[in-house]
């Protein structure tokens, strides 16, 4: 469904909460423990369909179920289309495997050199610190490991990890993830931030996390202190909709730039939920008012029990051609196939390129009209200036 944006709307509060004292509320630590984890628990607060009741009695078998009660309330308990409800709560078609899923669907578990870090790329690591989260996106490319409803087993290893970074100097940039790594405490946070800092090969450390997203009360000021004492540290956040975009992620985004940590944005393309450019262009205009760059809309990866998520490709394409000139560069995020099996990232584009010849590039614009740019470059006639003419004297001249 398209969304129409309210400009001037942040929501904020407390909602169904609102007996909780502020002080609970806002302390992430009670949220973590008050979270949506079974379907009495959910049935208190909305009716499901059939199809949720159904998702959520297979879910102990593939992804755990767990809301915070802040993301609960951005649910719309009385639409089952709700874009925040389809990403959070089980349904039915997450039992189905189609043709091309499997539970490792990008080949991490192949790219392994020790348990916990990825190395596929030349130049850099992804450091799988923890299988926990604040709450489970229903569209999970790591939900094989990630609440270990599975049985996947997954136990980090900091030290192997370490050693392993330290031992291979090509490696200029560690990526932390899981599982959602600012679930971890303050001191295992700042244990491992400055084991890599001591690494003289390691140049950029990023964090990618949802929890701005899922649980903004984590992001403390004790929190930011760290980041400001290990900084720069890159954080790529997720979100999906607008309706995300509330008060208190707008305010951890402001805490989090204020203390050195540049943003990006990293959305899923999502049936139901973001696969119209309305909404995009509602997403990508109110992420850079918080401070945050888009900067990958990823096609969903063929995960076990996604098919019901899945957008056809040409409809992400269509949606990047109608935000290319009709908004700020900045806003437009790269469109990217994370290739099945292993094979990185790939940039989907709109084709902007009619023609390419030795003598000239041959292309359209955003308004579909057709430009030329010159290849070679051919140097015109000498124009000798008229004798009268007078050339000023580089002496005489002032600056």
């Amino acid at each position: 469904m398209a969304h129409t944006e309210d400009r001037t709307a942040w929501f904020e509060g407390q909602g169904l909460w609102q007996h909780v004292p502020a002080s609970d509320w806002n302390d992430w630590v009670w949220q973590l423990k008050n979270r949506i984890t079974t379907l009495d628990q959910l049935e208190k607060y909305m009716v499901l369909t059939t199809e949720e009741r159904r998702g959520i009695a297979f879910a102990g078998r593939k992804l755990s179920l767990a809301i915070t009660p802040y993301f609960l309330n951005l649910i719309d308990r009385n639409n089952p289309a709700c874009p925040v409800r389809l990403q959070v709560i089980p349904r039915e078609g997450e039992s189905v495997v189609s043709a091309g899923e499997t539970p490792d669907s990008l080949g991490e578990d192949e790219h392994s050199p020790v348990p916990g870090l990825v190395h596929r790329y030349p130049d850099r690591v992804l450091f799988l610190i923890t299988d926990r989260c604040a709450s489970y996106c229903r569209y999970c490319t790591r939900s094989r490991l990630v609440s270990n409803a599975q049985d996947y087993n997954f136990h980090p290893e900091y030290e192997q990890g370490l050693r392993y970074i330290e031992s291979h100097p090509e490696v200029r940039d560690v990526l932390l993830s899981g599982g959602d790594p600012l679930l971890l405490s303050d001191k295992k946070l700042e244990h491992l931030l400055s084991r890599l800092r001591a690494i003289k090969h390691v140049e950029l450390i990023r964090i990618g996390s949802r929890i701005p997203v899922f649980l903004p009360q984590r992001i403390t000021p004790a929190l930011c202190d760290i980041f400001k004492k290990y900084g720069p540290v890159w954080m790529s956040i997720h979100v999906n909709h607008p309706k995300e975009a509330t008060a208190e992620l707008r305010d951890a985004c402001e805490r989090l730039s204020l203390a050195g940590v540049p943003l990006g944005n990293q959305s899923v393309l999502l049936r139901g939920v973001n696969d119209d450019a309305e909404t995009m262009k509602a997403l990508v205009h109110r992420l850079l008012r918080m401070r945050v760059r888009p900067y990958y809309l990823y096609q969903m990866d063929l995960i076990t029990g996604g098919s019901h998520f899945k957008v056809d490709v040409r409809k992400g394409i269509e949606i990047i051609r109608a935000l290319r000139g009709h908004t700020t560069g900045y806003a437009i995020p790269q469109y990217v196939i994370d290739a099945p099996g292993g094979g990185g990232k790939v940039p989907v584009n709109p084709d902007y390129i009619e023609k390419i010849t030795d003598e000239e590039v041959v292309f359209k614009n955003y308004e579909g009209r057709t430009y030329r740019y010159p290849m070679t470059a051919a140097p015109q006639a000498r124009q000798i200036p008229n004798s009268n003419s007078q050339i000023p004297n580089s002496k005489n001249q002032t600056a």
